[in-house]
Formats: structure tokens, C-alpha cells, sequence
């Protein structure tokens, strides 16, 4: 079996000079093969970017597109052309969008491989530990600090025993931060999990600090992304100041990042994009540099079904991937793209035991927010 050709499906629901928010936007790929087979993959990063690595052509031999350097390749050797395509991407790829682009490939050459030997994901990352996995809602909070509260009881009131907000207006101010926190925590319940994703907005080790003091009375389970993943000095003095956990990495790429970061940084929980850190081929290897380093694995995920479909699948075949983060994002690119996107049922989303990632594209909504 041979590849044949690479599509790049690049989605965005405003308009392309409008403000994009989290999960508005997306880069697809399918990768096609002279046996009928078809894969599919996603990278939650820039889509015009992640084109372009992709469709490029070579500049030299160290800065090449991805596309060909595949193209006539068996893509059942999975480990081979993720090796091919990071050396010879080396100048534009080795971290970032380059990696990011190389993760869409990587989850579409898994998706392949489970399609031709007829075996779900899970069995070819080594078995199936569990049937369902726990996950935690995440929502972008709204402007008014008390309009909150009915966000987060709506949600407790699905079956969530586990909530992050971020995004949006949280991290620019200090006060409101506190209030909009304030409000979500009366709402829920004092005993109720809940985590803040801050997106590296409070800048310093000290500004966070200082943050984390005044936060701790509202009993978080972690505080995600404080600061700049490149701080790691930071990160390693945030540590122990408040019972909260420190959570982040969802911006880093590869076993060099990661492993780094987990060395240094100290933080308690790692959070790998599979769409960005290299797939599901580099996930596995950050996964064991995680549990070398007594760290917990959470994956970050907030875009499509594709992206759910892959991390499922992964957390299945890992010992200890237990949660899950899984997006109230509104976008129609999260809800309604993948047609059977896998449900949340009861605090929990099942395994599927299905071949690939078994994903039913909307070809509709794919063709009405394409950009060409």
C-alpha cells in the first residue's frame, strides 16, 4: 500500500479578518492510499500556517513540505516517516507549527493502520485498559462574573463531577478573576473538582504568586498555565505555594520539550495536545517521560470530534489515562462536524471498540465553513 495524495481542509466559521475564538477553526487532513484506505487527522493550531507546512515545497534538504516526502510511502511504517518527515522539515519543523502539522499526518497514518489489520487504535497501541474514561467539562467564561453560575450548574446538572474555565476575559484582570471564580465556586458546591486555565495570562512568577494565595481559598483542584511554559524556573517555584495543582504544556511539542519541562519546570500535571505534540506517535513517548517523572498525564483537547476520537483512543491504551478533558465550545466545528462525535455520558465517555478513529465526517458543514 502506497500513499497517493494529502488533502489540507482548512475550516474557520467567522470571517477571515473577524475575531477567532478557541475551537472557530480548524485544519483537517486525509491522507489517501491506492488501496481505498482513507485517513484522517487534525492539528488544533494556526490552519493557513499548517497548510502551508504541509503543501510546501523543499527549500533544501533540511526544509521540505511534508506532503512530498510522503507521497509513494508505505504509510503502515508509521515511527519511519515521522522520523522522515522531522529531519527533513528540521529548519521550519522541529517545533511548533511545524510539529503541529506533522501531528494531523501522524493521526491519520494511525487511523490507516487500524483500518488495514481490521484492529481498533487501542489494540495497536498495546491493548485496551478501560471501557470509559472520566472527563471534565471546560468552558470559555462569560464577561459578567455572575453569569457564570448557570453555566457551571447546567453543566453539574449534565453529570459533571469536574469543571475547567478559561479563556475569554480570565487572566486579564485580577479582580475579576477572583469574582468570576467566586461565582462559579458558590454555585457548584465547595466540594465540587474545579480547575482554571489561566493561557499564561498572569505573565510572571510573581504576579501568579500572588494570585495563588488569593485563590486559595476556593479549594482548585490545579491551575493550568500560569505562566509561559518557557519560565520554567517559574513554574518550579509555583509549586507547593497553595494545595492547587500546577497544570501545563499544552503549547510544547515533542519528548525534547516535555521532557525538559517535566525535569525542570516540576509542574504536577502535563497536559500534551495529541493534535499538536507530535501525534499519537510522540504522545506515547511523552506519556512514559510523564510517569519516569512521577507526573500525571492529562491530555489537553479542545477542537473537534477528530481530536476527542484520537485522544480517546490513546487514553484507552495507557495504564493511567483516566481523564479527560472534553469542550463546551459551541462552535459548529466541535458539535456538529463529526456526525457520531462520542458522547458524554454521566460523567464518563466510552471506548468505542470501532476500526480507525471511526469518524463520520458532515461533508456539508466541512464545504460551507472551507476556505480555499
Amino acid at each position: 500500500m502506497k500513499i497517493t495524495d494529502i488533502e489540507v481542509i482548512v475550516l474557520r466559521v467567522p470571517g477571515i479578518d473577524d475575531p477567532c475564538e478557541w475551537g472557530e477553526d480548524a485544519v483537517i487532513v486525509k491522507v489517501y492510499t491506492d488501496g481505498d484506505i482513507v485517513g484522517i487527522g487534525e492539528s488544533d493550531t494556526s490552519p493557513m500556517v499548517a497548510k502551508a507546512a504541509i503543501l510546501a515545497p523543499e527549500t533544501n534538504l533540511y526544509c521540505s513540505g511534508l506532503k512530498r516526502l510522503l507521497i509513494g510511502e508505505n504509510p503502515l511504517e508509521i515511527q519511519r516517516l515521522w522520523d522522515k518527515m522531522y529531519w527533513s522539515s528540521n529548519y521550519m519543523g522541529r517545533r511548533g507549527a511545524g510539529i503541529h502539522a506533522i501531528s494531523a499526518i501522524d493521526i491519520a497514518l494511525w487511523d490507516i493502520a487500524s483500518q488495514y489489520y481490521q484492529v481498533p487504535i487501542y489494540m495497536l497501541l498495546g491493548g485496551k485498559y478501560r471501557n470509559r474514561i472520566k472527563a471534565y467539562g471546560t468552558f470559555i467564561p462569560a464577561d459578567k462574573p455572575e453569569d457564570n453560575r448557570e453555566i457551571a450548574v447546567k453543566l453539574k446538572e449534565q453529570g459533571y463531577t469536574s469543571l475547567k474555565f478559561g479563556g475569554g476575559i480570565l487572566g486579564d484582570d485580577p479582580d475579576v478573576d477572583i469574582e468570576i471564580i467566586r461565582n462559579v465556586r458558590e454555585a457548584v458546591g465547595d466540594s465540587f473538582e474545579l480547575e482554571i486555565d489561566i493561557a499564561t495570562k498572569w505573565r510572571t512568577y510573581g504576579h501568579a504568586a500572588s494570585m495563588f494565595k488569593s485563590l486559595e481559598k476556593y479549594n482548585l483542584n490545579w491551575i493550568e498555565e500560569p505562566i509561559l511554559a518557557d519560565d520554567e524556573k517559574g513554574y518550579a517555584k509555583l509549586s507547593g505555594i497553595t494545595s492547587a495543582k500546577i497544570a501545563g504544556g499544552e503549547s510544547l511539542t515533542t519528548r525534547f520539550e516535555f521532557n525538559s519541562f517535566l525535569k525542570n519546570a516540576q509542574p504536577d500535571i502535563v497536559q500534551p495536545d495529541i493534535t499538536r505534540c507530535g501525534g499519537i506517535s510522540e504522545m506515547r513517548k511523552i506519556y512514559d517521560l510523564a510517569q519516569m517523572n512521577g507526573t500525571r498525564l492529562i491530555p489537553h483537547g479542545f477542537s473537534t470530534g477528530i481530536l476527542l476520537a484520537a485522544t480517546v483512543q490513546f487514553l484507552a491504551a495507557t495504564e493511567h489515562g483516566d481523564l479527560m478533558e472534553y469542550s463546551q465550545s459551541q462552535s459548529p466545528l466541535f458539535r456538529d462536524l463529526v456526525k457520531n462525535k462520542i458522547p458524554f455520558e454521566d460523567g464518563y465517555v466510552n471506548v468505542p471498540d470501532c476500526i480507525g478513529l471511526g469518524v463520520e465526517i458532515d461533508e456539508e458543514l466541512l464545504n460551507k465553513y472551507r476556505i480555499d
